[in-house]
């Protein structure tokens, strides 16, 4: 086993699940999706969640992604869950990844999957996140790159979701090296 998937099964809360990369074409639906999932986790967070952001490729008009919305909130603390964990359990999320200032929860909106990830207020994952988001919405030709990388990884089984997503990690860090992003910490 690598050191990677040691690190993955400390932090998955469920454990690695083989998974195999299915895209789906652009979506006008997907915006409206995020509006629901965010008007959702204002009602059980309420002033808790400082900002909540539509992430990821479902937010980028025009790009083939995973069915799935992404969502970044920012929060006091991620790492004190008495303060606001409960409230997205009793909203049918499920805790999927618990690490150092990283939550990642899953629940849905209608039929589609949510992706929560909630980082510290000022966090600089959450300013990465946004900068590509940007990027990408932006720059047709980094659009058209990171897509045709993404189909390259989509249709083979992995052992994880994450290690898809580490696959990504090249072509991502240089979109958001070249939008003057902030480096991975």
């Amino acid at each position: 086993m690598t050191r990677r998937h040691d690190e993955l099964n400390r932090a998955l809360v469920h454990g690695m699940r083989p998974v195999v990369v299915e895209l789906a074409e652009p979506d006008p639906a997907w915006p409206a999706a995020f509006d629901a999932a965010a008007a959702r986790l204002r009602a059980a967070l309420g002033e808790r969640a400082h900002r909540i952001e539509h992430i990821g490729s479902t937010a980028v008009p025009g790009l083939a992604a995973k069915p799935v919305i992404d969502v970044v909130v920012a929060l006091d603390d991620p790492d004190d869950e008495a303060t606001y964990l409960s409230d997205l359990l009793a909203d049918g999320y499920d805790l999927r990844v618990r690490e150092p200032g990283h939550r990642c929860l899953r629940g849905a909106v209608g039929d589609l999957p949510v992706n929560l990830h909630c980082y510290a207020q000022g966090s600089p994952e959450i300013t990465r996140y946004l900068v590509f988001r940007d990027r990408l919405r932006a720059h047709d030709d980094e659009r058209a790159r990171y897509e045709a990388h993404k189909r390259g990884l989509a249709g083979r089984e992995w052992a994880d979701m994450n290690l898809y997503a580490d696959a990504k990690g090249p072509v991502v860090e240089e979109i958001i090296g070249r939008a003057g992003g902030p480096p991975r910490p």
